[in-house]
């Protein structure tokens, strides 16, 4: 598995502040884990990618030769609700397990390609998530259904470049206060074989976005 080459850690990491410039900055041309599900997605019933995944591929490609954000600062409502909510929900976290999450930023693979924009570290050997939920489909379903599939591979991605052994998945929904209940909190343990498949995947998405890559160098010759 090309990284981490072992448990010994991380390749590399950016500290900066989730949705800072220096946070935009070190996404650009970079497959994160919050994307490794539409990068793996296929046409159903065929091994085909979807039109979200090619579009994805094409728009690292640009930015890979461009060197900036294609979509520069554009933040949709609710990444800007998580980014303003995500120190209570550390704070909400730490509450529930008793121990100091750390800030982090952005995880790289040691070729740049792959990242992860880590919510926090949990010691030397967990790491934290938190999604501030507001839809009332995905609140059902992860509330209720316990059902954590959709978030799968941005953990699992979390978890293969971070080296760690677990990650702790959290709700965090404001308005469950009127129960006393606004945080829920799931541990997820490392999946080699789920890593490995996840990877081999990515892998071959990579190989379409240095395609698109080529393709458009080919346009300026």
């Amino acid at each position: 598995m090309p990284w981490p080459p072992d448990r010994g850690g991380i390749v590399r990491l950016v500290t900066c502040q989730q949705g800072s410039k220096e946070w935009i900055a070190a996404r650009v041309g970079v497959c994160t884990a919050s994307m490794f599900r539409t990068a793996r997605s296929r046409k159903k019933g065929s091994s085909e990618r979807t039109e979200a995944a090619l579009d994805y591929a094409f728009r690292l490609a640009v930015e890979i030769l461009s060197g900036e954000a294609l979509d520069d600062n554009f933040e949709t409502w609710a990444m800007r609700r998580g980014h303003e909510l995500e120190p209570d929900a550390r704070i909400a976290h730490q509450a529930d397990i008793g121990v100091y999450v750390q800030p982090v930023g952005m995880v790289l693979s040691d070729d740049g390609r792959f990242g992860a924009s880590a919510d926090g570290w949990i010691g030397d050997d967990g790491g934290a998530e938190y999604k501030c939920l507001v839809s009332p489909a995905e609140l059902r379903t992860t509330l209720i259904g316990h059902d954590l599939a959709k978030y799968m591979d941005q953990v699992q991605g979390n978890l293969w470049l971070s080296g760690r052994r677990y990650w702790d998945f959290g709700i965090y929904c404001p308005a469950m206060k009127a129960i006393g209940k606004d945080f829920f909190r799931w541990r997820i343990q490392r999946d080699e074989e789920y890593i490995e498949a996840m990877v081999a995947d990515l892998l071959e998405f990579d190989s379409l976005v240095q395609d698109n890559v080529a393709e458009l160098r080919k346009l300026a010759a």
